[in-house]
């Protein structure tokens, strides 16, 4: 099966679960075509699809409750239920039991391309060396959440570049256009509890956002509360994409507030699972980072190996899991990891050039 039909049979899969809104795929399916970069983080369904042929010998590892749709651009920062800044894995929408190799090829993966593109400058043996010193660094300690207080200053400095200036966030959210028909009331019930207070008036917006869930229905509320703005989103949710790529063994239940609640981590308070919606504050510090957004100026191995660390403190979830996972590790070849990345770099951007060469709505 090549990428178009792939993405045709996903898509009406995913369409028979969901809304799917037309423009909004047709975004998604144009910024496939833009980089490569783009097009993995827009086809996290193919990678699993092709997963169990192109990294064999690394399907057979222990299974852990994994993020999937991992890469280099799917960390973020939040505020704790002590207002404390945090960083760490921004969204799991894909969710789900997977060998515990596939979040650690995904996110080398996401660094070959993004070193290819130039986003990167390290050596792609070297990001995948730090890669697993990281994460097994992260085993060995039992995890630990990454609070940027008092630790973790290097961090603190490079994503503060993405703690936006607040009047040009709010402009940005004032600046979409309201709905013209209302919010799907499931969706407006999810936003309201989570909205600082009962009753509050609010503008409701829908969000192009995300590449990955680019497609999906996504709706914002936007209020002034008590000398300044809130805002609440509410994303669908479907199944994991490994239901349609595996489905004889591939599981339809979503993990993510599971996931949220089992992880080392200091969570967002306001991150919740509500019915098929996962309903998330927006605020200036609250949001995904991109590598554009740091300064250029960054120690990129550091950077690379909290980005593991922070994988492991998703895999413990369940503290058994380190010693088994330790335990396959120390039997792997040493350079396991940058191989397998390697194959699936070569293949995703095998893919990528089928789509844009093939793709209805693709332009080269």
């Amino acid at each position: 099966m090549d990428i178009c039909k792939a993405t045709r049979k996903y898509e009406g899969w995913l369409g028979k679960q969901i809304p799917l809104i037309e423009d909004d795929l047709d975004r998604k399916h144009s910024a496939m075509t833009k980089d490569v970069f783009s097009f993995l983080r827009a086809t996290y369904y193919r990678w699993i699809q092709l997963w169990p042929e192109v990294c064999h010998s690394c399907d057979d590892a222990p299974q852990v409750l994994g993020v999937g749709d991992l890469h280099i651009e799917n960390y973020g920062t939040w505020r704790d239920i002590e207002g404390r800044l945090v960083w760490g894995i921004n969204d799991f929408d894909e969710s789900c039991e997977l060998p515990y190799t596939v979040d650690l090829v995904r996110l080398a993966t996401s660094a070959h391309l993004a070193i290819h593109e130039e986003h990167l400058k390290i050596a792609p043996k070297d990001a995948c060396t730090v890669i697993i010193e990281g994460y097994r660094k992260g085993l060995d300690a039992g995890g630990r959440p990454f609070v940027l207080a008092e630790h973790h200053g290097w961090l603190r400095e490079t994503v503060s570049g993405i703690l936006r200036d607040p009047e040009k966030f709010w402009a940005k959210l004032d600046n979409i256009p309201a709905l013209q028909t209302p919010i799907p009331f499931s969706a407006r019930k999810a936003i309201e509890k989570l909205l600082p207070e009962s009753g509050l008036e609010y503008r409701a917006a829908h969000r192009v956002a995300g590449l990955g869930s680019l497609g999906r229905e996504r709706y914002v509320a936007i209020a002034d509360y008590r000398g300044g703005k809130v805002a609440r989103e509410a994303k669908a949710l479907a199944a994991p994409a490994v239901a349609w790529a595996n489905k004889k063994t591939g599981s339809d239940r979503i993990h993510y507030q599971e996931i949220l609640d089992t992880a080392v981590r200091s969570p967002d308070p306001f991150v919740r699972l509500k019915g098929r919606w996962i309903v998330r504050r927006l605020a200036p510090d609250c949001s995904r980072v991109e590598l554009a957004s740091i300064p250029k100026q960054r120690d990129e191995s550091r950077l690379l190996y909290s980005m593991a660390f922070e994988i492991a403190n998703v895999h413990l979830s369940k503290p058994k899991n380190a010693r088994a996972i330790l335990r396959d590790l120390q039997k792997r070849p040493s350079n396991w990891l940058h191989r397998a990345a390697f194959n699936m770099t070569e293949r995703t951007v095998q893919d990528w050039r089928d789509w844009r060469n093939n793709a209805p709505s693709a332009t080269a």
